[in-house]
């Protein structure tokens, strides 16, 4: 830890940091900006003050909403929803310290004991703020209206409050809500504990060599086939072992979806996640007919070309991410990886490089790869009275630099959100995938801008199309791959087979006649956590792709005002719905014609990659 407080613990703690010495010196999360330990006084106090002052408001105010509402003047709505906020904020900073404490090493057995106590109490506290929402969401509209006008406390939150009125067709009796949310610890949270945990517990032989899930995909971007073929076979070895645990944790979660479907009452089996996006289905229909038609001059077309320049008359699905022979092969460095997103942040704006430098001037960030750490990447918010903490498992790779650019994306976007509160700072994953992909483009434009030699700039065109089509033809079918999962499981418990067969028919469809599908990765879906975390949640990706595509033409075209705009967009969190936050730049994501502009961009860059070649 860099800094730190030696009463802070390091997520490194019983674990050895991997780090080659061309890596760097990596930096490692300092959490005590919300405790200084899982011992700290501070954090026991919380605990008991959560539950207390949850238990202290529902006693005030359960009952009480209707009348509240019905005497605006008084001002008591406004000053009982800014108590609540607080109240949330604090179960918030308790809930996300655990979090990434488990994060940082989640075979730890101290910290996982740490980690399931906090979310069962949190989960106790915050049963008794459940009443709070619901007893809301039952006040007729004129009241609610009225009351917004005339109370000012209460009209500060008015995203919040008419967002709110958005859930309340599906909105179960109290006592059955309250169920779902306290059995949500032994159900559908211990699923996905379990989930993470054998993840991280695994590992993959190769030639001899027990790696994790992190470095085994790395070898995956490796220059030599063979490297990459051993990789391949040494993840689907492991996978096909533990199948038994992932089918079940899959049918358990996607039957468990399909209950409270259907008490609530949602029609399409992802309408609740639509719901949580604020995104209408018909605008997310739009997006996966319009991605699933371009395959062909996309991805097809793209993955012959490159069979082509690596000697292939097709390549094996193991090839897909392999690095052109154009591309450099050194290591990239932390302190290259850090100047080179702080110079693209930087030239789009100085405000916006400032913020991202913060993430690394006050270790905001956890970059090595450990044994025990959570695999992949996420900028995870916290709470506003806090910031955000970045989770890296940096290994050098050109991609890992376009990650460490998607994060701080993210990471920008969460600073910059902060000001609207607890309640108003979160954003549809729709959106909050934007910035994310907007710094990404940042980099990448610069880095091109900036390279003169041939092959390079082909090499480099090509792994922001891969990137690309990871991003929106991926992500898409992997949705597409969820639907079909969901569908069949309400016909009754699916077989591994099952499974691996329809991954295989949209990865078939999406990846096209260029490359063959080898034995074993039938399997390969079991490791992908968004299917277990966050149903449905893929799609954002796509929309955020296409949306940054687009919104990058009106930046590369806008005259002046464009930053401020752009500021204003992540300024706002959660407070606006897409179709607002687009006005200002022309766009509007409900026109079809949205979708192939942005598609368009990545057919374009293929266009110039056949011009090079």
């Amino acid at each position: 830890m860099f800094n730190a407080p030696a009463r802070n613990e390091s997520p490194a703690d019983n674990a050895t940091v991997l780090k080659a010495p061309e890596l760097g010196n990596l930096p490692e999360w300092d959490l005590s900006a919300l405790y200084y330990g899982m011992e700290a006084q501070e954090l026991h106090r919380d605990l008991d003050r959560a539950l207390a002052d949850a238990i202290q408001f529902e006693d005030e105010w359960k009952g009480r909403l209707a009348e509240a509402l019905a005497n605006p003047a008084k001002g008591d709505m406004g000053r009982a929803l800014a108590r609540y906020e607080v109240i949330e904020e604090l179960i918030g900073r308790i809930a996300s310290y655990a979090g990434l404490l488990y994060a940082g090493n989640t075979a730890d057995p101290k910290r996982a004991k740490f980690y399931g106590d906090v979310q069962e109490k949190m989960t106790d506290a915050s049963s008794h703020l459940l009443f709070f929402t619901l007893e809301l969401n039952l006040v007729d509209d004129a009241l609610i209206l009225a009351a917004l006008e005339i109370d000012a406390g209460f009209g500060h939150y008015r995203p919040w409050v008419l967002d709110l009125r958005l859930d309340k067709p599906y909105q179960l009796e109290d006592r059955v809500e309250q169920l779902f949310h306290e059995k949500s610890v032994t159900g559908r949270g211990a699923w996905n504990r379990l989930f993470d945990e054998t993840m991280t517990d695994l590992r993959f032989d190769v030639d001899g060599e027990e790696l994790a899930l992190e470095q085994t995909l790395t070898r995956l971007q490796d220059a030599d086939g063979e490297v990459r073929r051993k990789a391949s076979q040494a993840l689907a070895k492991t996978f096909k072992e533990n199948l038994r645990t992932f089918t079940l944790i899959t049918n358990t979660l996607a039957k468990d979806k399909e209950i409270s479907d259907r008490w609530r009452g949602f029609k399409d089996i992802a309408d609740s996640r639509h719901l949580a996006n604020r995104v209408e289905r018909e605008v997310v229909d739009a997006l996966a007919k319009a991605v699933r038609e371009a395959y062909p001059r996309l991805s097809h077309r793209y993955y012959a070309m490159k069979a082509k320049w690596l000697g292939m008359e097709k390549m094996n699905h193991w090839d897909r991410n392999a690095p052109l022979p154009e591309t450099p092969q050194a290591v990239i460095g932390w302190d290259t990886a850090r100047d080179t997103v702080l110079s693209a942040y930087t030239q789009f704006s100085p405000e916006m490089g400032d913020i991202a430098k913060t993430f690394f001037d006050r270790n905001w960030i956890d970059a090595p790869a450990r044994p025990g750490k959570a695999p992949g990447a996420f900028a995870h918010p916290t709470v506003p009275s806090a910031h955000p903490f970045v989770l890296l498992n940096y290994m050098g790779k050109p991609r890992d630099v376009m990650t460490l650019a998607h994060e701080l994306g993210h990471g920008v976007h969460q600073v910059m959100a902060g000001a609207q509160g607890a309640l108003m700072a979160s954003t549809p994953l729709t959106l909050a995938e934007t910035a994310s992909v907007f710094g990404e483009m940042l980099t990448f434009r610069m880095l091109l801008d900036r390279t003169r030699d041939k092959a390079e700039r082909k090499a480099m065109l090509a792994q922001k199309v891969e990137d690309m089509i990871n991003t929106v033809v991926r992500q898409i079918a992997f949705y597409e791959f969820e639907r079909k999962v969901h569908t069949e499981r309400r016909k009754g418990e699916l077989t591994s087979d099952k499974l691996g067969e329809l991954w295989l028919e949209v990865q078939v469809e999406s990846l096209g006649p260029a490359i063959t599908i080898r034995e074993g990765y039938e399997t390969f879906w079991a490791y992908i956590p968004h299917f277990i975390h966050s149903p449905f949640y893929v799609y954002a990706y796509a929309f955020g792709d296409c949306l940054v595509n687009s919104l990058y033409a009106v930046y590369q075209n806008a005259e002046s005002g464009f930053q401020q705009k752009y500021f204003d967009m992540l300024k706002a969190g959660g407070t606006k719905h897409h179709s607002e936050l687009l006005k200002p730049f022309g766009l509007d994501a409900s026109d079809p014609q949205f979708w192939q502009s942005g598609l368009s961009v990545i057919s374009g860059l293929i266009d110039e990659l056949e011009a090079l070649d």
